[in-house]
């Protein structure tokens, strides 16, 4: 059984190519984010300041946006 990913609240600090961007999370650490495949198809714009919700892979290394809050 799949245990559910974990998420976490933060903000976008830096806009990078390819729909990656930099996040500073709740905690004060910085992670690699990339864009979630359903805000690509519905083309949700993601700018530096916003406010997004992280779903983090477990072994550690880059999150993904699921949305914009």
């Amino acid at each position: 059984m799949k245990e559910p990913k974990p998420n976490v609240n933060g903000v976008i600090t830096e806009a990078l190519p390819n729909t990656f961007f930099r996040a500073k999370l709740e905690d004060g650490s910085e992670i690699m984010t990339y864009l979630a495949g359903k805000m690509r198809m519905n083309r949700i714009r993601v700018l530096i300041g916003d406010k997004v919700k992280i779903e983090l892979e477990p072994y550690g290394g880059k999150g993904r946006i699921i949305q914009r809050m």
